[in-house]
């Protein structure tokens, strides 16, 4: 079955698409990716959507950005369609709040993508999660799973978008001793930092290059790392309530020179991702997401885990930036053919559940 997959993460830089081929059932599925495109958000949509993320007003604001997301998801998909035959879309939506286990919010009308397509979609995933009992995230560790298993090596697949998340895979192991969860901060602290540092005009840390020239603040970083939510066990989510615009500004008050804070928020990107991860050596770290193109990020994780083999989901044929968008491909399959999908083991729920609802067209 041909999948459309659609992903817009907490970074809020846009709309990612992947149109995959997907055959079989169970862990045994062969999956093949077609294509990969991505469509940045309008500056004005983006200044929407944050402005209406982790907020309890802006009611009617929300239900027309609901409607405008879809018009732009189906077009986004449209494009990277073109010429090739698709059978379902599976669109996870733009979360603009998430209370972990309790209730969660993505918009992106459904309807209105099936409605411009023309095609069969499965949407908003991670409220039945929440309603078995579970955090309603992560739910990309399923398929981390079935890409990335081993029987010998242990993997942890790390996605580095806004937020860092982890799926950790010991060797040899089943479904139910997977673990995946947020680390904290990837991105969206040194994004807000970089956009207030050139006035906007740049949206990310091109290659940490401005880390690169900036200077860690150890003591800043240590009081950063104190925070009890690294030590929470897992299941645990994090998301823009706990490191967006509130956290950024915490960071501006202490009054240091931004290249020091981008440095010291790139560090702390880096050490918790490294304190998550296993504590054995012999592990291969995979990375994904826009912050796998940050050499100063990467750097800094080699230097963490010097017993960790460190690649990028590309080296197993997964493009690092269309990964997310691929595992919503897959997510929706699973729906269409009414399976499970969710790890209990990863989001906490009381048992695997069918995510996600079907409009079609």
């Amino acid at each position: 079955m041909r999948v459309a997959g659609i992903m817009s993460g907490t970074s809020l830089d846009g709309i990612d698409v992947a149109i995959v081929d997907i055959s079989g059932r169970g862990w045994n599925k062969r999956i093949r990716t077609v294509a990969l495109g991505a469509a940045p958000y309008p500056r004005a949509v983006r200044e929407a959507l944050l402005a209406v993320s982790n907020c309890e007003t802006h009611t009617a604001e929300i239900s027309r950005l609901n409607f405008l997301l879809g018009e732009l998801y189906a077009k986004a998909v449209l494009r990277v369609c073109q010429g090739t035959r698709v059978e379902l879309i599976g669109c996870h939506g733009q979360t603009i709040y998430h209370e972990s286990g309790a209730h969660t919010l993505q918009i992106g009308e459904g309807s209105v993508v099936a409605e411009r397509t023309g095609l069969p979609v499965v949407c908003d995933f991670r409220p039945r999660d929440i309603a078995a009992g579970g955090r309603g995230a992560p739910l990309v560790p399923y398929v981390d799973y079935l890409l990335f298993r081993h029987r010998r090596r242990g993997r942890t697949a790390l996605n580095i978008g806004g937020i860092a998340n982890i799926t950790v895979i010991p060797p040899g192991a089943p479904p139910e001793d997977v673990i995946a969860f947020d680390t904290g901060p990837g991105n969206m602290v040194i994004d807000g930092l970089v956009s207030h540092h050139t006035g906007g005009k740049r949206k990310f840390d091109r290659d940490g290059r401005i880390a690169a020239r900036g200077h860690v603040n150890a003591n800043l970083l240590a009081e950063l790392l104190a925070d009890r939510y690294y030590t929470q066990p897992p299941p645990k989510t994090a998301g823009r309530e706990q490191y967006g615009r509130e956290f950024v500004d915490r960071l501006l008050a202490t009054g240091l020179p931004l290249p020091g804070l981008i440095a010291t928020a790139t560090a702390l990107t880096a050490a918790t991702i490294a304190r998550a991860c296993p504590a054995q050596d012999g592990w291969d770290l995979i990375a994904s997401g826009g912050g796998a193109h940050n050499r100063q990020l990467m750097a800094q994780l080699a230097a963490f885990l010097p017993g960790h083999t460190i690649r990028t989901s590309a080296d197993f044929g997964i493009d690092v930036d269309g990964k997310e968008a691929i595992a919503f491909a897959v997510l929706a399959y699973e729906t269409w053919h009414g399976r499970p999908s969710n790890l209990p083991s990863a989001t906490g729920a009381r048992r695997a559940v069918v995510l996600g609802k079907i409009i079609r067209a």
